[in-house]
C-alpha cells in the first residue's frame, strides 16, 4: 500500500486565525512577578538559565505550582493568572512575550489547548535553534530588534504546536482538535474541512478523506475530538463567521463562503451555536470593546 503524502496540519487554521507575539521582557526576573488574566493576553515564557517556581492561584485545570531548574518553556495560550517566584538574590535569565490568538476564545487552537504547557527545552527538538536567534536579538538593541524578536517568538509558538501535534499524550492534551490532528486519518479530514469550509461535507465525504468507513470515522472522531464531525464542522464555520463579521464582512458573502444556502440559513446556524443572531452578537462585541 502506498504511503500517503504528508499533509500540513496547521496552515489551514493559522491562515485564518493568526497568532501574534509582542516582546514583553528580557533579562533577569527577580522576586515575584504577577501576570493577571484580566490583562487579556496569553504568554510565552522562556527560562534560559536559573530557577523558577510558577504558581496558579485558584486554578482548576492546571497544576497548583511548577518548578524548573533547567531551561524551560511555558506556553499560556489564553489569559490565565500565574505568578513567578524567583530566587531574590540571583534571579533568573528570562525572555517572554505577550501572545494574541486571533479570535480569542473562538480560536480553535487556543480553545483546544490546556491552560498551560510547560516543558524543558530539551524535550522539543529544533526549538533551541529558534531561541538562540531570539536570545541574540533580546541581548542588545539593534535596528528592528523588537520586530524581529516578535516574529521569532511566533516561530517558537509554531514549533511548540508542531511538537504538541506529535506528542499530545505527553503534553496532557484532552479530547479536542489537537488529538484529532494527531491522528493521521482524522487529520486528513480535518485539514480538508479547514481548507475548504464551504464545501458540501457529508459524513461519507469526510470518511473518504480519512480512508475509513463512515461508522469507524464517526466513532473515532467523537472519541478523539470530543464531538461529532457535523458539530465540529459547524463550530469551525461559525468561528470563521465571527472573525469575518468583526472584519466587516457582510453575512450575504459569508453564507456563500461557508457553504450555507442563503444568509438566513447561516443566521439560524449562528444563533443556534452562539445564542444570538449575528447582528446582536456583533453589536455586543462592539459594546464590550468600547
Amino acid at each position: 500500500m502506498p504511503v500517503p503524502d504528508p499533509i500540513d496540519r496547521l496552515s489551514g487554521i493559522l491562515g485564518r486565525f493568526r497568532i501574534q507575539a509582542q516582546l514583553h521582557h528580557a533579562g533577569a526576573l527577580c522576586g515575584l512577578s504577577h501576570f493577571d488574566a484580566s490583562e487579556g493576553h496569553g504568554y510565552l515564557h522562556v527560562l534560559r538559565r536559573g530557577e523558577l517556581t510558577v504558581s496558579h492561584p485558584s486554578a482548576q485545570d492546571a497544576p497548583a505550582s511548577l518548578r524548573f531548574d533547567e531551561p524551560a518553556v511555558l506556553l499560556y495560550p489564553r489569559p490565565f493568572t500565574h505568578l513567578f517566584h524567583n530566587p531574590p538574590a540571583e534571579g533568573s535569565d528570562f525572555t517572554c512575550a505577550r501572545l494574541t490568538f486571533e479570535g480569542g476564545l473562538d480560536n480553535p487552537l487556543a480553545r483546544a489547548l490546556p491552560p498551560v504547557i510547560a516543558l524543558p527545552l530539551a524535550r522539543v527538538p529544533g526549538l533551541q535553534v529558534v531561541l538562540d536567534l531570539l536570545f541574540a536579538e533580546t541581548e542588545q538593541v539593534r535596528c528592528g530588534h523588537r520586530l524581529l524578536a516578535d516574529r521569532l517568538f511566533e516561530v517558537a509558538v509554531l514549533q511548540l504546536l508542531r511538537w504538541l501535534l506529535d506528542h499530545p499524550h505527553e503534553a496532557g492534551i484532552r479530547p479536542g482538535l489537537i488529538n484529532g490532528l494527531s491522528d493521521p486519518r482524522l487529520a486528513r479530514a480535518l485539514v480538508a474541512m479547514h481548507d475548504a469550509p464551504g464545501e458540501a461535507w457529508t459524513l461519507e465525504r469526510m470518511a473518504q478523506q480519512a480512508c475509513m468507513s463512515r461508522t469507524a470515522f464517526a466513532n473515532t472522531f467523537r472519541e478523539l475530538v470530543g464531538q461529532t464531525p457535523a458539530d465540529y464542522l459547524t463550530g469551525w464555520r461559525i468561528a470563521i463567521a465571527r472573525n469575518r463579521l468583526k472584519e466587516g464582512r457582510p453575512i450575504k458573502l459569508l453564507a456563500d463562503e461557508l457553504g450555507y444556502a442563503n444568509p438566513s440559513a447561516l443566521s439560524r446556524a449562528f444563533a443556534a451555536n452562539v445564542g444570538m443572531s449575528p447582528r446582536d452578537w456583533l453589536a455586543s462585541t462592539r459594546t464590550e470593546s468600547s
